[in-house]
């Protein structure tokens, strides 16, 4: 790919240095050995090219970048897992404030805390609290960082037993955007502590994440795979099978295309019930068909969060709409059979989610997560593919997206959000916004931290 042009700041090497002398990281500019593999976000669509990257080991690193871009006025990116679609992790020009090296975990198994810093993915967190025999509520893709995921809300597996990611979290330890660091919690600094439970990376730079764990122990998960010939029956099957599942157990379904070239509608399932009693609730989706395939079997919850890498590995270009689906009306029904069956590519996929149970019994107001606090189906429709122009596969995304309007509430996932404008960002919040942007106001006046899903400061 060819690469454009950046902007340079006008900084001499004096300036450079004292940063650099301050860092117990590393800094990279281009041109440095390890710039090309640093600048690469998950997103191979994504091709940046910031003029400066601090490597952060700890939080006084991350505190000194934060100084050193506001004193000399550069832009900033802020880099986790660096698994948002839209690639808000990388920036041309600025600085990239990469907190990928800050793994460290601490886990108390007796009080089931664990202290995790923002640098872990899902899959080294969970593997870290499972040798344990302790998990808490996590994404779909094992790579996805755990910071984002969490400032975001965190769907996944076992969010109809335990919620959200963030109703998990007991606390942080945040960067403000005057440098400053601060704990929050429910009773230090309460107002930050609701904002960053989904307002993003609105409100500062979280380098310690608490969360509360639970005892799980092996689970009954998988998928079964049907034709997409049958989307419309297998649709209307799994409206019932997932209306009707206890907090236990959650159900997606997934249309995606077999190596063969065959589109199918995927049935998946992760139960948390004993084993025995799992086997009971699943047995439905078991025999409902047959299916094609029935690759449903008892497995440890690090697999259940790693069954789809494979489906989204690094490099690949992506293009992802979200829509909130209330209800799987028969009217929506048509609208995945006949659009999503067909993607422009075959290595492209939209993951029908299930929101039920404990997430949606927090009251609204209570997070700053609004839109996932109803019962609902959350659709991602992820565009991938290795080559050619991206128009078609863009373009396939958002007539699927338009297309599932009428049967959808704005209030979408706010990590799913690429490049839908201020309003969606508006929207996703609700009723909500007006506390966000006031308390962005007192935290981040300026609005330092924008290269995210934006809340803008309110006017004084």
């Amino acid at each position: 790919m060819t690469r454009e042009p950046f902007a340079t700041p006008v900084l001499g090497q004096a300036t450079l240095d004292e940063l650099r002398s301050h860092l117990q990281g590393q800094l990279i500019r281009p041109g440095d050995s390890t710039y090309d593999a640093t600048q690469k976000v998950w997103n191979g669509a994504i091709d940046r090219f910031p003029s400066l990257i601090v490597r952060c080991a700890d939080a006084a690193d991350v505190v000194h970048a934060v100084q050193f871009a506001r004193s000399n006025g550069l832009r900033v990116a802020i880099r986790g897992g660096g698994h948002n679609v839209a690639g808000r992790a990388i920036c041309d020009g600025g600085l990239v404030i990469d907190l990928s090296p800050m793994k460290c975990i601490e886990i108390d198994p007796v009080a089931r805390v664990a202290r995790a810093q923002p640098g872990l993915t899902l899959g080294e967190f969970i593997g870290a609290v499972e040798a344990q025999g302790l998990v808490t509520p996590v994404g779909t893709v094992s790579g996805t960082g755990i910071a984002g995921l969490t400032l975001g809300g965190g769907m996944g597996w076992l969010m109809g037993k335990y919620g959200l990611t963030l109703d998990n979290l007991l606390s942080v330890e945040i960067i403000t955007a005057e440098g400053q660091l601060l704990h929050a919690s429910a009773t230090e600094h309460p107002d930050l502590f609701w904002a960053v439970r989904g307002g993003g990376g609105n409100f500062g730079i979280v380098t310690s994440f608490e969360y509360r764990l639970h005892r799980v122990g092996a689970l009954l998960g998988g998928i079964v795979i049907h034709p997409a010939s049958r989307a419309r029956e297998v649709l209307r099957f799994y409206r019932e099978y997932s209306a009707a599942a206890p907090d236990e157990l959650t159900a997606y379904a997934v249309f995606a295309t077999m190596p063969d070239g065959h589109p199918v509608v995927i049935l998946a399932v992760g139960c948390c019930a004993p084993l025995e009693e799992a086997e009971k609730l699943v047995a439905p989706l078991r025999q409902f068909g047959p299916p094609l395939a029935d690759l449903i079997r008892p497995m440890a919850y690090l697999e259940l969060i790693s069954m789809i890498d494979a489906t989204a590995p690094d490099g690949w270009s992506y293009y992802e709409k979200p829509s909130a689906v209330t209800d799987l009306t028969d009217g929506a029904i048509e609208v995945f059979a006949d659009v999503a069956t067909v993607p422009s590519s075959p290595l492209s996929q939209v993951l029908v989610q299930h929101v039920h149970g404990a997430a949606t019994r927090v009251g609204v107001s209570e997070t700053a997560v609004y839109g996932l606090r109803e019962t609902h189906y959350e659709t991602s429709i992820i565009a991938a593919w290795t080559d050619g122009p991206a128009e078609p596969h863009v373009r396939w995304a958002r007539d699927l997206a338009q297309a599932l309007e009428p049967f959808s509430t704005p209030a979408v996932y706010v990590n799913a959000i690429a490049d839908d404008g201020s309003e969606r960002v508006r929207a996703v919040y609700g009723p909500n916004y007006h506390r966000l942007a006031e308390l962005k106001r007192r935290y981040d006046p300026t609005n330092f931290f924008r290269l995210n899903q934006n809340i803008v400061p309110a006017q004084s």
